[in-house]
C-alpha cells in the first residue's frame, strides 16, 4: 500500500520531485529535441504513455517476481512499452517520428521510468503507481513543452510551428509569428542554448521554493502579546 496519499503523490511528480527539474534524469532526450513544441509535445505523450503502462505493470507483478530477475523483468516491461510507443507513432504520426529519431526507442534507457519502476511501482498498489507514473511523466512533460516554447520563440520568432506533425492538417495553421523578419537565434536552437534555458527553469523553481520557504516559516514564527519591558543599558552622554 502507499505511504502517500494520492495528493501528496501529485504534487511529488508535478513539483517537488520533479524528474527534469529535480531529479535531474532523463536530460538527454529533454535537451535534444525540444527544440519546438511540437517536438516536446510528441516525446512528453510518448514518454507519459510508457511510464503510465510500465508502473501499472510492474505494480501487478510486484509480488510474483523473484528479486534475482526483476530488474530485467522491468527492462523488458518498459521496452514493450517502448515499442507500443514506436508502432502507434508510425502508424500514425510518421514524420514526427522521423524527427524524433533514435530518442523514442531510447526511452528504455530514461532513468525516470526504470527509476520509479524500482522505488515506487514495485512497493505500491496500481491506483498509486499509475498516478505517480502519470503525474512524474506530466511533470516532465510540461518542462518538455516550456523548454520547446523558449527555444521556438527565442530560435525562431515563431511557436506552434509545424504542429501538422502531431494533429494532423488541421493544425497547419497554429503556428504564430511573433516576430516579423525575425533571423534565427542559433545560440537558442543549438543544445548549447538547451542548456542555458534549462538551467534558468532550474533556477527558478528554487527561486520559488526558496519563497514559499520563508514565507511559511514567517508564518509560523510566534508571535507575542501584551507589553514588553525595554531595558536601555550602557552611558548616555
Amino acid at each position: 500500500m502507499a505511504t502517500k496519499s494520492l495528493r501528496d503523490i501529485s504534487v511529488d511528480g508535478l513539483w517537488t520531485n520533479n524528474p527534469a527539474l529535480v531529479q535531474l534524469l532523463g536530460l538527454c532526450p529533454l535537451l535534444a529535441v525540444t527544440g519546438s513544441v511540437v517536438n516536446a509535445l510528441g516525446l512528453g505523450l510518448a514518454t507519459m504513455m510508457v511510464l503510465v503502462g510500465s508502473n501499472m505493470s510492474v505494480s501487478l507483478i510486484r509480488n510474483h517476481v523473484a528479486d534475482a530477475v526483476r530488474l530485467p523483468a522491468f527492462v523488458m516491461i518498459i521496452a514493450s512499452f517502448v515499442t507500443v510507443a514506436e508502432l502507434v507513432m508510425q502508424a500514425f504520426t510518421y514524420e514526427l517520428y522521423e524527427v524524433l529519431g533514435i530518442f523514442i526507442p531510447l526511452i528504455v534507457t530514461n532513468c525516470a521510468i526504470l527509476g520509479r519502476a524500482d522505488a515506487f511501482a514495485s512497493k505500491n498498489g496500481v491506483v498509486a503507481s499509475v498516478v505517480d507514473g502519470f503525474t512524474m511523466a506530466l511533470g516532465f512533460a510540461v518542462v518538455l513543452i516550456i523548454l520547446g516554447a523558449l527555444r521556438e520563440v527565442l530560435g525562431q520568432g515563431v511557436i506552434f510551428g509545424d504542429m501538422n506533425l502531431l494533429f494532423g492538417e488541421a493544425a497547419r495553421h497554429w503556428k504564430i509569428t511573433l516576430f516579423n523578419d525575425y533571423p534565427d537565434f542559433l545560440f537558442a536552437i543549438l543544445p548549447p542554448g538547451a542548456f542555458v534555458a534549462m538551467g534558468l527553469l532550474i533556477a527558478l523553481k528554487n527561486v520559488i521554493d526558496n519563497t514559499v520557504k520563508q514565507r511559511a516559516e514567517l508564518r509560523k514564527a510566534p508571535v507575542t502579546s501584551g507589553s514588553k519591558r525595554v531595558r536601555v543599558t550602557g552611558k548616555i552622554s
